[in-house]
């Protein structure tokens, strides 16, 4: 540990965050199967696919995070679509003390986290109300998400090498 002048040891200051807001500022929900009908039972295989977004906003430590949220339902018979869920969900978040370097991890990693239960929820009703059983998102690996995001605008940037 540094010491400072006085003999004490240096202390890192601690990470401050507060959630300012969360809402929703897009939603659709689109219910297929009754617009066709039906021919009776139906299988349905669930895909949920989930990006992220952050920014900067014009408050001092404030950021806006938007988790976009895509869920389809298909039947598993016919490959038919069931519904079809589109969300954008956003947070804003006051957040202090968090070093350059880490931040755009946090952004991306701890906000969606503080803010997935509120998007479960959300998701549970609209899918219950839309004429179908509740639907109850596992948990997201919010983690995986940021690496897979990473390895995959590193492959971007790459440039591709001719082959003979």
């Amino acid at each position: 540990m540094e010491e400072q002048e006085n003999g004490a040891a240096a202390e890192t200051p601690q990470v401050k965050m507060s959630t300012l807001t969360q809402f929703v500022r897009d939603l659709s929900f689109e219910n297929i199967l009754a617009q066709k009908g039906t021919g009776g039972e139906v299988q349905p295989d669930v895909s949920v696919r989930v990006n992220l977004d952050a920014k900067k906003r014009s408050g001092e430590h404030q950021y806006e995070v938007l988790t976009k949220l895509k869920v389809e339902s298909k039947n598993k018979e016919d490959g038919n679509h069931l519904f079809v869920m589109e969300m954008d969900y956003v947070g804003v978040f006051h957040i202090e003390n968090v070093p350059e370097d880490q931040l755009h991890p946090f952004l991306m990693i701890e906000c969606p986290r503080m803010m997935f239960p509120f998007l479960r929820r959300i998701v549970s009703d609209v899918t219950r109300d839309g004429g179908f059983p509740p639907l109850n998102l596992e948990n997201i690996d919010w983690v995986q998400i940021y690496r897979n995001e990473i390895a995959r605008r590193k492959s971007e940037q790459e440039p591709e090498i001719p082959q003979a």
